[in-house]
């Protein structure tokens, strides 16, 4: 059984956390994020530190208070530090540019890709085949990532595509006569 909930969210300097009724503001250095609190869930917040727990022994409200927990910590640290998630273009010609709300993407189409940049994500690159991705929401800097892999995903026979930068790509062997 999972003690995730168990542990309590230090929350480090200049970040502000409130809660009112079911829902909880976490603001700081980097921006503001909110989430809605489910009703099976306590929270106790006191000086620095705030604690989930469950209202009742149910297997549902275990579940959501480790989830919660999970849910603030990832908060805290967004608004503090911040997410970011590296991507690498593998193969010939495959080149990636930041222009203003879009990412200008080259990979091996007949056509370039321009792939608009959401609201509260930045998008980096600081070579021609890196794309660092930013933002304050891990879940939105993941999937925003997932979505730019998702356009050419790394092919299994020369490993060209976009990928994660700690990705390891396994090539297959080609077929032989």
């Amino acid at each position: 059984m999972s003690r995730v909930a168990s542990k309590p969210v230090t929350l480090p300097k200049g970040v502000e956390l409130k809660q009112a009724s079911n829902l909880l503001n976490i603001k700081g250095p980097k921006g503001e994020l909110s989430l809605d609190v489910n009703n099976e869930v306590e929270l106790q917040i006191e000086d620095g530190t705030a604690r989930v727990s469950a209202r009742s022994g149910s297997k549902f409200s275990r579940a959501m208070a480790g989830t919660t927990r999970a849910l603030m910590q990832n908060m805290v640290e967004g608004v503090s530090q911040g997410f970011e998630r590296k991507l690498e273009l593998v193969g010939v010609g495959y080149r990636a540019q930041s222009k203003g709300k879009s990412l200008n993407l080259t990979l091996g189409f007949s056509h370039p890709v321009d792939f608009p940049v959401p609201e509260g994500i930045t998008i980096e690159t600081p070579s021609q085949t890196e794309v660092v991705i930013k933002g304050i929401d891990k879940q939105r800097v993941g999937q925003v990532a997932a979505e730019i892999r998702r356009l050419r995903p790394p092919e299994p026979y020369k490993g060209k595509g976009v990928r994660y930068a700690d990705e390891r790509v396994v090539i297959k062997e080609a077929k032989k006569k």
